[in-house]
């Protein structure tokens, strides 16, 4: 069997690793010209950790990002709505990592270097068309330099190729653009002083502008100091309308748009927001998009995965945990020895559904309803937080998130789970 995985993002990488750790051969192709280490913080939870963990690569991520001790939200003025303890420090078996996306991106582009081999990674090659035949599958590329074609042929195609699919384009045509929800993202890093554990996460706010802010680096050389994640959410339109710039992660955010939304918004004793951002150089904006969920992602011998798939608003810290999940499931599936199409049926009904909801559930703001709910109750503060909102409720959306998205303890630490 060979696999052909258009996309060498975080789960087009992690699903050749996936692969190769079942014994199943595997080219990636990606667009770019180079596999670049782009992007601000991420999290990954405990259930995609465990994953990555078991295709040996826990000590590197250890080497380059944080394990998340807890997260904290509150109102737009610092006051505490629900506290929660993170990944081993919360008993997972795995811990969940705060980290930067590029260098989680190359952590796996390393391992799949050194473990495939570089003559199996392909930059700048542009997917313009693929056939299947019934028994191969045949994908041509257009080479950037040269822009000559070349053509593979493999046993499976597997789209990882992002919010903008080419393959899932071929399935889809008439789908058009992201949808858009009127919500502006704004992200940087910046050298800056620890605050609470170190390991510490914060979201506050609510519906109208969020603020998150994280570590996501200790530089050993450099103590005292560590490198903060923050990113900030806001609504600047009704979602009527197309989003008003290109959703990728490469376009520079405008300073005096964003500050509109946090300047005077936020008093927090914890971090200074309007000092964390005017100390980072260059952030960038995306506007939050995602598609509706489809009925199908496998058709033949070709199939979804990651952002192709089910792209979701980045809310609960799911994008890429999910498409790391994806990765691991669909390897097992095609090592099983069956038919690449049951395979891919089997991949598709375990994944579809509950990725479905997730997509879904991002839109109502996932676990962060929490704030969303006490600023809806309570826009000026609170005295008591038990006369705005009972902890019963805040549980029932924190932890049926965490079921729903299957990294409650119980899901995790299973053996097998």
């Amino acid at each position: 069997m060979k696999a052909i995985v258009v996309g060498g993002g975080i789960g087009g990488l992690a699903t050749a690793l996936s692969l190769h750790a079942q014994g199943i051969e595997v080219e990636v192709f990606e667009q770019s010209r180079t596999i670049r280490e782009l992007g601000v913080g991420i999290n990954t939870l405990p259930h995609a950790i465990k994953e990555l963990a078991a295709l040996g690569l826990l000590d590197e991520l250890d080497r380059i990002g944080i394990r998340t001790h807890e997260l904290i939200y509150t109102n737009r003025f610092g006051q505490e709505i629900w506290r929660d303890l993170r990944g081993t420090d919360a008993g997972y078996e795995f811990p969940q990592f705060s980290i930067h996306r590029g260098k989680l991106q190359g952590v796996l582009h390393k391992a799949v270097l050194e473990r495939i081999g570089g003559d199996k990674v392909h930059p700048g090659h542009q997917l313009v068309r693929f056939e299947d035949t019934g028994g191969r599958v045949t994908a041509t590329f257009e080479r950037r330099e040269g822009h000559d074609d070349v053509t593979v042929t493999g046993s499976v195609l597997i789209g990882a190729d992002g919010i903008h699919s080419t393959v899932r384009k071929a399935f889809y045509p008439d789908e058009g653009a992201p949808s858009w929800n009127g919500l502006m993202l704004w992200r940087g890093a910046v050298e800056g002083k620890p605050f609470l554990t170190g390991r510490s996460m914060i979201i506050a706010g609510g519906m109208s502008a969020k603020f998150v802010c994280y570590p996501i680096y200790n530089d050993p050389d450099t103590p005292g100091s560590t490198l903060l994640n923050w990113a900030v959410v806001a609504r600047i339109g009704d979602g009527s309308t197309p989003p008003p710039r290109r959703e990728d992660w490469s376009r520079l955010g405008d300073r005096a748009e964003l500050m509109n939304h946090v300047d005077g918004v936020f008093t927090l004793d914890v971090v200074d927001p309007v000092a964390i951002i005017n100390s980072t150089v260059d952030f960038y904006e995306y506007p939050m998009c995602d598609r509706d969920p489809v009925d199908r992602w496998s058709f033949g011998r070709v199939t979804l995965l990651g952002d192709a798939a089910h792209p979701m608003y980045p809310v609960g810290s799911n994008g890429a945990s999910q498409a790391i999940l994806d990765a691991r499931c669909l390897a097992g599936l095609l090592a099983g020895g069956g038919a690449v199409e049951d395979a891919l049926k089997a991949y598709e009904a375990q994944r579809l559904p509950m990725t479905a909801e997730i997509v879904r559930t991002n839109r109502k703001g996932g676990p962060e309803q929490v704030i969303d709910l006490v600023e809806e109750r309570a826009p000026d503060g609170f005295g008591k937080l038990e006369d705005v909102a009972t902890r019963e409720e805040l549980e029932a959306m924190v932890r049926g998130y965490a079921s729903l998205a299957r990294f409650s303890q119980s899901d995790v630490n299973k053996p097998g789970g």
